[in-house]
């Protein structure tokens, strides 16, 4: 499904740049296909808002070719932004109350960088809160990503995230332990995928709750989940969308902090993300560093370009599939008319027929 250059956004022409199939609005308005409409609610940091869309936008545009995909991306005016993010923001994304009147076909929401441990003291909870509240009963589907996933179930089923002992930060084997479901349809049984969190929620909350479980890791937990109708929330606690740098970015901006003097602790490495001559390189650099006897100045730069060379991504396919089959099931039971959530028929407490024993979409990805 090709992605709709409806904007200047730079994240297209990146993405164009990198392979990705981006249509000008010309072109698609010549084809005779049908649109769907999704929100991007961007809530992360300054330095991973770009990042952040690109991984999204990514996703969306390696589906299935049958739909043009709109994406619009907004945020919330209560997150703190410096003034070149703040200026990306007016001049590329929509307003909240602009795309509730339009109305959405799907609707993702990112993680975001909470300050404190109850997220419910965060500036963003409010306008999260509103924005579920309306989607829950206007959008079709809605996935979440991380910390979203971690609001979502606490503001709507009622059970909270906990702190784990240390950060749950690198790639992990998972199993998906629901072959049947069509959000699993045609994925391996034993994938990889990111994690970066230091709160999680498990799987024996989500199935005390009723939630559905997707998919796990005897390591990392949880990883996909969906509400008990099956689609109208669809929940990742990892990271499907990262890229192969992804957390070498994350281990960067953490060495840095300790060079800065923010960090106590020199950071340990992603679990099972660098090996062999990541490693030498890694090793190599930190030896250098302890010379410095904590005297920076004449330190080379963190050697990410060299460091970037030797690492696989293993987890993209898996990750592509997954959203493949959820944009499918949307593009299966959403109204054309965005006024509307679902085609005539279609049960709203159960879209796929799942929970009735009667399902009336295909498995397989559209």
């Amino acid at each position: 499904m090709p992605l709709v250059a409806d904007t200047d956004l730079p994240a297209f022409e990146r993405l164009r740049k990198q392979g990705q199939e981006i249509l000008a609005p010309g072109r698609a308005q010549r084809q005779d296909i049908r649109e769907l409409h999704i929100g991007l609610l961007n809530m992360m940091p300054d330095a991973a808002l770009q990042a952040t869309e690109r991984q999204f936008l990514r996703l969306v545009g390696s589906s299935n070719r049958i739909a043009q995909f709109y994406v619009h991306p907004f945020t919330f005016a209560e997150i703190p932004r410096a003034a070149d993010a703040q200026a990306h923001i007016d001049k590329y994304y929509s307003r909240f109350d602009d795309l509730k009147e339009q109305g959405l076909d799907a609707l993702i929401l990112s993680g975001a960088n909470p300050a404190q441990s109850d997220i419910t003291t965060e500036p963003f909870w409010p306008p999260l809160a509103e924005v579920v509240n309306w989607a829950k009963d206007n959008v079709c589907s809605v996935m979440c990503s991380c910390l979203a996933t971690h609001a979502i179930v606490q503001l709507l089923w009622g059970f909270e995230r906990y702190a784990l002992p240390h950060k749950r930060w690198g790639v992990y084997s998972h199993r998906v332990t629901d072959q049947c479901h069509p959000l699993t349809a045609n994925i391996d049984s034993r994938f990889d995928a990111p994690h970066s969190h230091v709160h999680e929620v498990n799987a024996q909350q989500f199935r005390d709750a009723g939630l559905i479980v997707l998919a796990e890791g005897a390591e990392s937990g949880l990883h996909l989940g969906a509400s008990p109708d099956g689609l109208r929330f669809v929940f990742f606690q990892g990271h499907p969308e990262y890229e192969a740098v992804s957390l070498l970015k994350e281990y960067k901006r953490e060495v840095m902090r300790f060079i800065a003097g923010v960090r106590a602790d020199y950071p340990p490495y992603p679990q099972n993300y660098f090996f062999d001559d990541a490693r030498d390189v890694l090793d190599a650099f930190e030896k250098e560093m302890a010379a410095c006897s904590g005297n920076f100045a004449n330190l080379r730069p963190f050697p990410e370009p060299e460091l970037a060379k030797t690492i696989d991504i293993t987890w993209s396919d898996t990750g592509k599939a997954m959203v493949n089959n959820w944009l499918g099931l949307v593009y299966q039971v959403a109204n054309k008319d965005r006024a509307k959530v679902f085609m005539d028929g279609v049960d709203p407490a159960d879209p796929l027929g799942l929970v009735a024993g009667k399902s009336h979409v295909d498995k397989k990805p559209i």
